[in-house]
């Protein structure tokens, strides 16, 4: 019969320690600790999705369990999903109804923030009035809520995309095309557009005209869910509340421990997170559970209006769109 070497009775003990601990943990309940598969998530640079990135830095986040991944948008994230380099990313619900249209089943297991005024249209100070875009330059990342805002503020302002000259452009070149004069108007997020706005942009709409429309979330390939990935998920849920916790508790600290991956001062942190609802364990369920969950309903009047403009071939089918027990 095979047996196990064991150099000395130390590293004996050592091995029975770290079996105790793992059945013990919180983090890894039950007998799932014995089969618990890493997970590699990807986020870019977003507040709402923030907190993955302040609980790692705070070791709450276990790197032996979930591979956190900056990408640079939300395009390079998905592009990640779509060739299984990872199993989950930060997206927003549009994206994630893209990307099932598409053929790559998406789930939804959080809900990170809902977009109440962060999302925003940004013009120069010529650009006066919605009617004032037409024939101008407008940035935006296509295939993301950008696009989505585009075509809400242009149905607002009596103008079509054939009025406009579209400038595609993912989140990261943002900030130089606006500064290099590459457009006249600018569809971002924060935090680029608390930078944008102290070098004189002028906002000409934003997501409280469009409420419950723009939901930023944690989707998972529906085929890399189940018993084996499950703790790590959990895990990966329970460090985010817990660095959303902290922010609630203690504004000032997190703030200060945020801004260097913001480019902000502690206060202009905070000021990022005035246009964003964001949800705590209790509002994520009030969200996601029940018979006929909100997230599930805004998501079935998100597909219709993206399909009535284009941006979907056909309507989604919602099967299978959340779940909710990794909360």
């Amino acid at each position: 019969m095979p047996t196990t070497n064991f150099s000395d009775h130390s590293s004996r003990r050592h091995f029975i320690r770290r079996l105790t601990a793992l059945s013990l943990s919180p983090w890894l309940p039950g007998c799932e600790s014995w089969f618990a598969q890493r997970i590699a998530i990807a986020a870019h640079a977003w507040p709402g999705y923030e907190f993955l990135f302040l609980a790692r830095r705070e070791k709450w986040l276990d790197n032996s369990l979930v591979d956190l991944i900056e990408t640079t948008s939300a395009t390079e994230s998905l592009n990640a999903l779509l060739d299984g380099k990872v199993d989950g990313a930060a997206l927003t619900l549009d994206e994630v109804l893209t990307a099932r249209a598409s053929g790559l089943p998406l789930t939804v297991v959080l809900v990170f923030n809902i977009s109440a005024g962060a999302d925003m249209l940004l013009a120069r100070p010529y650009i006066a009035k919605l009617a004032d875009l037409k024939g101008q330059r407008i940035g935006f990342e296509q295939g993301a809520v950008g696009s989505l805002l585009l075509h809400k503020a242009l149905d607002a302002s009596g103008l079509s995309m054939a009025e406009i000259t579209a400038v595609p452009l993912t989140i990261d070149a943002h900030f130089q095309a606006w500064q290099q004069q590459q457009v006249d108007a600018l569809v971002t997020y924060e935090p680029v557009a608390s930078r944008l706005l102290r070098e004189g942009a002028i906002k000409l709409f934003d997501s409280r005209k469009i409420p419950d429309t723009i939901f930023d979330v944690l989707a998972f390939r529906t085929d890399r869910l189940g018993f084996s990935r499950a703790p790590a998920i959990r895990h990966l849920v329970l460090a985010h509340l817990k660095a959303l916790e902290h922010l609630t508790k203690n504004p000032q600290d997190a703030a200060y421990r945020m801004a260097p991956r913001f480019k902000l001062s502690p206060a202009q942190v905070l000021s990022t997170y005035k246009g964003l609802v964001i949800p705590d364990r209790s509002n994520n369920q009030r969200l996601l559970l029940g018979s006929s969950p909100i997230l599930l309903n805004s998501a079935r009047k998100l597909s219709a209006f993206m399909y009535e403009s284009g941006k979907l071939a056909h309507e989604n089918d919602l099967t299978g769109l959340i779940d909710a027990s990794y909360l």
